[in-house]
């Protein structure tokens, strides 16, 4: 079943459907279904200052991207005001919403001084994210270590994410636990979340192989479910190894509203154009899933 939150941002995006572009419209078209799709700048964007990475998202017709920290771009919490400002406007100018930040921070090092780091680093991707007009960051689990009860580091990854979700709400933010490492397999999510219940810290799918444990897909999807957040991660959508075309079935059955964005790796020759192709793979998903 959808969420509140689900069915009031699919409302809101279906009302302003027709006043998008043509090249934004599609997903609209394929069945009803308010998801976008856009790009995590990690490995395909991560050479490309921001002016090119913005131009070469236009020319694919890719409608946002999630700026991941340490890349050309430069969109890094060492940004003065007026820099922010300056990317604001540039994403403002153009076809492409920047949907958020993708940190590399993480929350399970047995250090309690390390873990401070990140929460004091998070904290500053939060502000940067708003201060450019994007509306959440990224963040990690990560693993567990030896000696260290896996108990503890569950507790421990959920409580900064608490109170990174109660400074985020300060600031209009969404903190986003990617699924991600020796945490990925999503029973040990499950757990993470429901201790870190504060309602600004939310879950960010990333498309692992670990997804088809146990149970399998449906299984593990609909235990975490309730916790997507606006973005989730996807790799290339043509990879015979994942059921892509079951997890869209779910998406759309449970009506998500927010943004499918590419994680991709390789080095194809021609990058504008394999953003074309995973732009019309994701098309074709969707409205085989709306019929």
């Amino acid at each position: 079943m959808p969420t509140r939150r689900d069915l009031l941002i699919r409302t809101a995006a279906c009302s302003a459907a027709a006043l998008l572009p043509a090249y934004l419209r599609r997903s609209f078209a394929a069945g009803g279904s308010s998801m976008q799709f856009g790009l995590v700048t990690y490995l395909w964007g991560a050479d490309w200052d921001l002016p090119t990475l913005i131009a070469n998202c236009e020319a694919a017709g890719i409608a946002g991207v999630e700026l991941r920290t340490t890349h050309a771009h430069g969109v890094e919490p060492s940004l003065t005001a007026a820099e922010r400002d300056e990317v604001k406007q540039r994403f403002a100018d153009s076809r492409v919403t920047c949907t958020g930040l993708g940190s590399n921070e993480r929350f399970d090092n047995p250090d309690p001084a390390v873990v401070q780091q990140a929460i004091d680093a998070s904290k500053e991707f939060i502000r940067l994210s708003h201060d450019i007009g994007s509306t959440g960051v990224k963040v990690k689990p990560d693993r567990f270590h030896e000696g260290v009860p896996r108990e503890k580091t569950i507790e421990q990854i959920a409580a900064a994410l608490n109170e990174l979700g109660e400074f985020a709400a300060g600031f209009g933010q969404q903190v986003r636990l990617e699924v991600h490492g020796q945490c990925a397999e999503l029973p040990t999510i499950k757990q993470i979340c429901d201790i870190a219940d504060n309602e600004n810290v939310a879950l960010c799918w990333n498309s692992n192989p670990t997804d088809l444990q146990g149970e399998g897909l449906e299984a593990n999807f609909r235990l975490v479910r309730d916790r997507f957040g606006d973005t989730l991660h996807v790799h290339p959508l043509d990879d015979p190894e994942y059921p892509y075309q079951e997890l869209f079935d779910l998406l759309v059955e449970t009506e998500y509203a927010g943004w499918i964005l590419l994680e991709a790796g390789g080095e194809p020759e021609d990058r504008i154009a394999a953003l074309k192709e995973q732009q019309a793979l994701f098309d074709a998903l969707v409205k085989k899933s709306s019929a």
